[in-house]
């Protein structure tokens, strides 16, 4: 049973990690004019709703099988997504906005926060890999 937790875990970190590369290509094409903000931002927004659902499942798969360490590790980066999502001000078309993304900095710290993601991933996925096989050899 441990195993398949972290079987789903990994395959759930794969998904995320993916989604943090994609974030970070489509906002390194925005930063180099290769597309415009409306198409930026509207591709990002349709992805912001699967990564929270994502990182809230590793969230809670590691609740359920009482994965403590784990747990109190995914939770922070869940408990952004979920602000996030929540403090999108009225109006905005979403997370990213494409009247307010080249303002104040924001397409620099939405790429920092990627960037940041990418390798909160990429920590979790060893951690899942190591775990996935400690639960196998336990087994």
């Amino acid at each position: 049973m441990e195993a398949a937790v972290f079987i789903l875990s990994l395959i759930d970190c794969c998904a995320l990690i993916f989604l943090s590369v994609y974030f970070i290509i489509t906002l390194s094409d925005l930063e180099c004019d290769y597309i415009n903000a409306r198409a930026c931002c509207s591709k990002l927004n349709k992805w912001v709703i699967p990564e929270l659902v994502g990182q809230a499942l590793a969230t809670v798969l590691m609740l359920v099988s009482m994965h403590w360490f784990i747990f109190l590790l995914n939770v922070p980066v869940a408990s952004w997504n979920v602000y996030r999502y929540v403090k999108v001000p009225m109006g905005n078309m979403g997370v990213f906005d494409p009247t307010e993304i080249h303002n104040r900095g924001q397409l620099k710290s939405h790429m920092k926060e990627a960037m940041i993601k990418l390798g909160f991933h990429l920590l979790c996925f060893f951690i899942y890999l190591y775990s996935m096989i400690l639960a196998l050899i336990n087994d």
